[in-house]
């Protein structure tokens, strides 16, 4: 048997829609045999979300369709296939929940989901981005900055960096053990970054609570910085004062750095980050730096080597 390493695995451009399309009907086929376990995510588990105020942070681009947006994802706890989320995630419990956020805090809290949608009102923002493997989307998410929550455990001057995990849970991941990386999913920011304004922890998309397969029930999303680093179905944040760990730098830190701002100028050591597609879309467009919110970001890196700080 075949076993791929971390390093060896494989991204590929993104595949036209017909043939996932296709390949997500195949799937559906086999998951009737393979068992309940297998079963797409029942829509009975979506939820509308109220009390949702319009944000001023939006672009003037079309929304990329839910349909794309559900069942084209990365969550390698469930499967490495762009389709298999959707899939498989049905055994994730997004209720209850709970977030534990210590370390360098003056209050050390452990929130649940009904404390978390208290924290602050929620707003509908519009943000674009872009995935390390050269596709883009648009996305109506439903959430409330980062930096309500770290104010409500009061940051020490001592605190840096602010560290986040994803659940790993073996009985409600049946496929963790062929994700090809170290989990639990681990990702970072600086402090300075988790408190801008863009930074949103998110609880749902198009008007509705999060799908599994999209991080549910409480997620992160950074837009100016690739995919990967908008974290999944968080149950640990930690504040510190040492960079910390992250998934894909432990996998493979030639390719996959601390920052992983969107940088058309740096290229992937396997392919162009110059252009890129957007989900739905057939042709190619140019990628923009800091994925078009450098006016907004671009003072968190001055004087930095954004190359060797990629």
């Amino acid at each position: 048997m075949l076993i791929r390493k971390p390093a060896d695995l494989r991204y590929s451009d993104v595949t036209p829609k017909q043939f996932y399309l296709n390949r997500r009907r195949f799937l559906a086929a086999g998951s009737a045999i393979a068992g309940a376990w297998a079963l797409p995510t029942p829509a009975g588990a979506i939820t509308k979300i109220d009390n949702v105020k319009k944000s001023g942070y939006t672009v003037n681009e079309k929304i990329t369709s839910r349909a794309d947006i559900t069942s084209y994802n990365n969550y390698y706890e469930f499967g490495t296939d762009k389709a298999d989320p959707s899939h498989y995630a049905n055994t994730l419990r997004p209720s209850p929940w709970h977030v534990q956020v210590s370390g360098l805090v003056e209050r050390p809290k452990t929130f649940d989901l009904d404390s978390i949608m208290k924290i602050a009102p929620l707003e509908e923002r519009i943000y674009r981005h872009r995935c390390v493997e050269r596709w883009s989307i648009v996305v109506p998410w439903i959430g409330f900055p980062l930096a309500a929550l770290l104010k409500e455990v009061e940051p020490l001057s001592k605190a840096k960096y602010v560290a986040f995990q994803t659940l790993l849970d073996k009985t409600q991941m049946p496929l963790w053990n062929r994700a090809g990386i170290e989990l639990p999913y681990v990702e970072g920011l600086r402090l300075d970054e988790a408190m801008h304004p863009l930074a949103l922890l998110v609880v749902g998309l198009y008007g509705e609570t999060l799908p599994n397969q999209n991080g549910a029930p409480f997620r992160l999303v950074v837009p100016w910085k690739y995919g990967f680093k908008s974290i999944k179905s968080i149950v640990k944040i930690t504040l510190t004062d040492k960079q910390p760990p992250t998934t894909w730098n432990i996998t493979n830190a030639q390719e996959y750095g601390f920052y992983s701002n969107v940088n058309p100028e740096v290229d992937h050591p396997r392919w162009s980050q110059a252009q890129e597609r957007r989900l739905g879309e057939l042709f190619m467009r140019k990628t923009v730096k800091f994925n078009g919110y450098g006016d907004q970001v671009a003072s968190l890196y001055t004087g930095m080597d954004l190359r060797k700080n990629y």
